[in-house]
């Protein structure tokens, strides 16, 4: 009946149509201007067809629809509330007529149906489910909500309760969540997915399944009374408006669209539900919330260009070191299917790298993720070894000793003896130069910097670090067992602190500098924390290790002088002295004590203002906005010098190195997007405030030239 490059439709026997989307030249579908003029057009045929007595709607593809095309999304939203709705009204005008079909309409749900795919599930009389589907609204993560009739369907299919979870949430949920939740009718195998539609769709021509009836309860107002309206939106409004955050507004507009919806019927009410979603897309929020999206999409794109570079699959790979972080690099490559051998020179260390990984195996078998056995199968993949034994069957060796050059250099020539020619070999180092690291060994093409996060198990940024000599080859296998592992890595240039820690210790330079003239760290972390930091850097320093940060800051100072070498004694430094290393032994500038969850908890203590003191030289009275100033241009003007120095090769990859590996606050989409919000020559005009400060308060001659010409960093 009809055949485009998104959506087709043929005739079954007994007067069944079937719609399938299958988006060509694209692994997934989705809602593109194409699909949706295509759909438009495959309907027009549909609603003039007089022999159709049924519809069934399927995708050709192992998922159904991922919602929609979020690429297009930045040139709609910049036009304006208006170009918003008139955009919307064109996909909701095709779920409209999807449910006004005169025929009942069955849809087969075989993989992801998200967004707007899962709207349009909405929209049918009938969802049939593999076991293998997974649904769900994800939009408020992008800093939007449901513009397809989601906040109006949703509600009115499975309940107040469940549509406010699932739109407030974002989260995905699996068929069996969804059946017993009412927003699928059936839950099949895979195999079993397109009779069952097909069963589903005759009970209905044959009378059997009232489909109209449900129809009518889509299109009406929600049957709850004033009383009970009340009560349930504005107890949903102050719990979700809790958890969510003032940066985060769209969980609650979506609620607040409901509420004004839930009188109304389906026309009225889509026309209020587009009104909410023009206005969370004009939001900072939404734009750096899509900008993140996006800028994940070309990380992710990147890494797996790199993959396909890769000679050879990392079957088997080996971490040098076992303690916390060896025995996180272990329990992640073991969980992901690599498997791995841990060697350390003691029992001692080997001993707490296995606990490490049984510790977060057990966590997950507490919350159901996985099963005893399959802990079990994990911890089997990790071999134990106080020897070289079996290194030259390994791919890649993840060198995690401590951060000592000297210690580093002896243990990797070593190491390089004991494996294949071909075998990579990564330092986990966080600060000491790739390019330095490599004169010991005989063949440095082999060799570049794999550096994790820790906890490694939560922070999904790893940087490859390419130094002087490192082959495509090297980085390439690094990258791809990087993927295999799934984390996110990010491929940058050698330099002292490579990318974040290069840009994250300016950042504690600035709030250093704060505590010498004056200001009470307590406050610069409640500021920080506000302005959207997940923890102030005082607290971080402390999460860090003040003994760590101490070090690193050395390496720094030695490898950029003129801006990182200070002429002051640091209130970390004096608490180092005082030995009080942070979470590691309980106490830096907090105390900590074990919650009820067993997670450490900070509590205040006097004591540390008097270690400080001797060192504060200042009384500069600073308003909030001084604060972020002083904090946040350090770390920007040297994130610029990394893109200015091609220390990493976009403004995007840079972005999401932060959030990756800092939490810088994901709703500011990036620094450089924060910058982009403000304006370069605003920010310029911000840090030359400041530039009796020294030199990190400098913006580099590239950002100078941007605010001249207003550049921004994001078109």
């Amino acid at each position: 009946m009809y055949q485009g490059k998104a959506i087709s439709v043929a005739l079954l026997q007994d007067g069944i149509a079937e719609l399938i989307f299958d988006l060509q030249g694209e692994s997934v579908n989705k809602f593109n201007l194409q699909a949706v003029s295509e759909l438009d057009e495959a309907l027009t045929l549909l609603e003039k067809s007089q022999d159709i007595k049924g519809l069934l709607i399927t995708s050709a593809k192992d998922v159904f629809i991922v919602g929609a095309d979020i690429m297009e999304f930045g040139a709609v939203f910049a036009a304006g509330a208006n170009s918003i709705i008139e955009h919307l009204k064109n996909n909701n005008r095709n779920n409209c007529r999807i449910e006004d079909l005169p025929f009942p309409v069955v849809v087969a749900i075989n993989g992801f149906a998200l967004g707007g795919g899962m709207e349009l599930c909405l929209a049918c009389d009938y969802r049939v489910a593999s076991t293998k589907a997974k649904l769900g609204l994800p939009e408020t993560k992008l800093g939007i909500l449901p513009g397809w009739g989601g906040t109006v369907r949703l509600p009115r299919v499975a309940g107040l309760e469940t549509a406010v979870e699932w739109i407030a949430s974002g989260k995905e949920n699996d068929a069996q969540s969804a059946l017993t939740a009412r927003v699928v009718d059936a839950v099949v195998e895979p195999e079993k997915l397109r009779d069952a539609a097909i069963f589903t769709l005759q009970q209905c021509i044959s009378g059997k399944f009232d489909y109209a009836a449900r129809r009518e309860q889509k299109k009406a107002p929600l049957k709850l009374n004033f009383i009970e309206a009340m009560m349930a939106f504005e107890t949903s409004k102050a719990f979700v408006g809790a958890q969510a955050g003032r940066n985060y507004p769209s969980p609650v507009t979506a609620i607040k669209a409901m509420q004004k919806a839930a009188d109304k019927g389906r026309d009225e009410a889509l026309q209020i539900e587009a009104e909410a979603f023009a206005k969370v897309a004009q939001t900072e929020t939404a734009q750096s919330l899509v900008g993140i999206f996006i800028n994940e999409q070309m990380i992710s794109k990147k890494a797996k260009s790199w993959e396909k570079k890769a000679d050879k699959k990392i079957a088997r790979a080996a971490v040098l070191g076992a303690g916390i972080m060896g025995g996180g690099i272990a329990y992640q490559s073991a969980l992901k299917g690599v498997p791995i051998k841990m060697k350390d020179v003691a029992q001692k260390g080997i001993d707490l790298g296995l606990s490490e990984a049984n510790k977060q195996l057990s966590k997950r078998v507490e919350r159901k993720k996985m099963t005893p056995a399959e802990m079990g199968d994990v911890l089997n993949r990790v071999e134990p070894a106080l020897t070289y034994d079996g290194f030259d069957q390994v791919d890649i060796v993840v060198e995690a000793v401590v951060e000592n050059p000297k210690v580093k250099r002896t243990v990797l020539a070593e190491v390089e003896s004991r494996v294949s020619p071909d075998t990579i070999i990564a330092s986990n180092t966080s600060t000491i130069s790739i390019s330095y690291l490599a004169e010991a060994l005989q063949r440095p093409e082999n060799f570049c910097g794999m550096h994790f996060f820790n906890p490694v198990h939560l922070m999904p940024l790893v940087e490859v670090i390419r130094g002087d000599r490192t082959s495509d080859t090297a980085v390439a296998r690094t990258v791809a067992y990087a993927n295999a592992m799934g984390k996110k890595p990010i491929v940058v240039k050698d330099c002292p602190g490579f990318l974040v820690n290069r840009v994250l210790f300016p950042y504690f330079a600035g709030f250093s500098m704060l505590v010498r003239d004056g200001v009470d760290f307590r406050k610069i972390d409640k500021v920080m924390e506000t302005w959207g930091w997940p923890m102030g850097p005082a607290y971080l320093l402390d999460v860090v290790g003040i003994d760590t940060a101490v070090h690193a800051e050395k390496v720094m100072a030695e490898g950029f002088p003129e801006r990182m070498k200070r002429d002051f004694t640091s209130c970390t430094d004096a608490l180092f002295a005082a030995e009080r290393l942070g979470q590691k032994n309980q106490k830096g500038f907090y105390d900590y004590q074990t919650d009820k969850k067993g997670k450490p908890e900070k509590v205040f203590n006097e004591t540390v203002m008097d270690i400080i003191k001797p060192y504060v030289t200042g009384s500069v009275e600073v308003t909030d906005d001084d604060i972020i100033a002083r904090m946040m241009v350090p770390m920007a003007t040297e994130l610029a010098r990394c893109l200015e120095e091609g220390i990493v090769e976009t403004a995007a990859e840079a972005d999401m190195a932060l959030v990756y590996g800092t939490g810088f606050p994901p709703f500011r989409g990036g620094v450089f997007r924060w910058i982009d919000s403000i304006g370069v020559s605003t920010f310029c005009e911000m840090a030359q405030r400041y530039s009796h400060l020294g030199a990190l308060y400098e913006p580099p001659v590239s950002l100078q030239k941007m605010a001249a010409s207003n550049q921004k960093f994001y078109g």
